[in-house]
């Protein structure tokens, strides 16, 4: 398997980070009620495949529901790039529309069903 590395993060550049995934990545599409207002598509790395080189000192945490996952907003710009995931709270979920570099990259990208947050976790194995 190609492992591939990039940048990414928020609008105003306070934060930013550096992840790698594999290529092609499998991304998921969820359409749970923040994943439909946000247009968060996730790519989803262990915690070692992911370093925040700045920025944790702008991060807003917001959570809601089981309190398990931690939405991370800049609070300057108010983007979400990335977060820790109800589905893989030891990982993180990275917005693919908040990756650079990427343009060359064909993900897989596969339905989530987030509304039905229960059985779409047990399918993803």
């Amino acid at each position: 398997m190609t492992m591939r590395e990039t940048i990414g993060g928020c609008h105003c550049g306070k934060v930013h980070f550096r992840v790698r995934f594999p290529d092609p990545p499998e991304l998921l599409d969820c359409n749970c009620s923040i994943c439909t207002k946000s247009g968060f598509l996730h790519l989803i790395v262990d915690k070692a495949e992911f370093t925040l080189e700045r920025g944790a000192d702008a991060l807003t945490d917001y959570r809601w529901g089981s309190g398990t996952a931690r939405h991370l907003f800049c609070s300057s710009c108010g983007i979400k790039s990335f977060y820790v995931p109800r589905s893989h709270p030891d990982g993180f979920s990275v917005n693919w529309r908040a990756l650079d570099d990427v343009d060359d990259v064909v993900p897989r990208v596969r339905f989530y069903d987030g509304r039905n947050w229960e059985k779409a976790r047990a399918d993803l194995g």
